[in-house]
């Protein structure tokens, strides 16, 4: 028997709406690089998301997320220039070191729930000023969701904004699971709140619904100035564009990426509440579709027979901590299976 994945939030293809578009239009001659009509939409349909101030906002689309963020940052970066980042960062951790084979310095300090916070930007700029001896902060990168799972609050990416400003910093966003994040219950910011906060972010269809796919958007287009020449320069211009541009139009239909991530974060919230329930701890609040509760090590070894999962962090002998995710796709009798296993355990 197949072990059912509880790994991650793209382990399936795509939304049936968008292989239905995809089959429908496949024969309809279209402009390449992302000159085509479905693009075209699916940049109208962002900017509607984001007030009539940013009408002229710039949206781009590449295939992956390591290729969304080493562009911009490699477009935004001087040769002495270093982005500042929370040492749990995707950037810093998962990317195989990408901005840096661009030649460009991470500077890190500790997240508190998976969040940069004022404090810790501070103390980074406070330590990396004897110039021209240190490389200078321009950027400033964060995820929303975190790598554990944490969303910021308006109040707190505000306060990065104003500090980012008096600094003369860009604020970046990373949002590979920003649909989620906007979805999640405590959240209370709005896609026009980020694009007010933030000098450029992105918006993630991989891990929402996609085949493949994300949107970058550059609010204010005076700093998207030959932005296209740095993604073709980076391989990331697809001559059949049309495919991101259809993907992304089809999500935007009646919000259909804001629901399905709404049913990741409901299954998750599912599965957070049945380990609570049955006496085990989290290691990070379930504020979207990550889940990372701390088990004993027996039990994760008997779960495993059933079902996929990263074991994220080993604490001791005894016990570690797991990452579960959910997606779109999650099948909500599998998570109900998953539950009654942890309950059989835990009697």
């Amino acid at each position: 028997m197949s072990k059912y994945s509880f790994l991650d939030d793209y382990s399936e293809g795509c939304h049936p709406n968008i292989l239905k578009a995809m089959a429908e239009t496949n024969m309809a001659q279209q402009t390449a690089y992302g000159n085509d009509e479905y693009s075209a939409q699916a940049r109208d349909a962002i900017r509607a998301h984001l007030g009539e101030n940013y009408s002229d906002a710039a949206v781009y689309f590449v295939a992956s997320g390591t290729l969304a963020n080493l562009i911009i940052l490699a477009s935004a970066l001087r040769a002495h220039e270093s982005v500042i980042a929370v040492s749990s960062g995707h950037i810093e951790l998962r990317e195989t070191g990408a901005i840096e084979a661009t030649g460009h310095k991470i500077l890190t300090t500790p997240p508190v729930d998976g969040k940069l916070t004022v404090v810790g930007l501070k103390s980074v700029l406070a330590s990396n000023s004897h110039f021209p001896h240190m490389t200078r902060p321009r950027v400033v990168y964060i995820s929303n969701a975190t790598e554990t799972g944490t969303i910021y609050t308006k109040a707190e990416l505000q306060a990065l904004s104003e500090v980012c400003k008096a600094n003369n910093l860009l604020l970046m966003l990373d949002g590979a699971r920003l649909a989620t994040a906007l979805t999640a219950e405590r959240n209370d910011l709005s896609l026009q709140d980020i694009a007010e906060l933030t000098d450029i972010f992105w918006l993630g269809g991989t891990k929402t619904g996609a085949l493949l796919g994300e949107a970058i958007v550059i609010p204010n287009p005076q700093l998207a100035i030959d932005f296209d020449f740095h993604i073709k320069q980076r391989g990331a211009l697809l001559a059949k564009g049309r495919l991101l541009g259809l993907q992304f139009s089809e999500l935007f239909k009646n919000d259909l990426i804001f629901e399905l991530a709404t049913t990741a974060n409901r299954l998750a919230q599912k599965l957070a509440k049945a380990v609570s329930d049955n006496g085990y701890t989290l290691a990070a609040d379930t504020e979207s579709n990550q889940i990372f509760p701390i088990l004993p090590n027996i039990l994760i070894e008997h779960l495993q027979q059933q079902f996929a999962f990263y074991v994220w962090e080993k604490l001791d002998d005894q016990q570690s901590v797991i990452r579960l995710v959910t997606s779109w796709a999650t099948d909500e009798a599998q998570v109900d299976a998953f539950i009654e296993a942890l309950s059989i355990e835990a009697k």
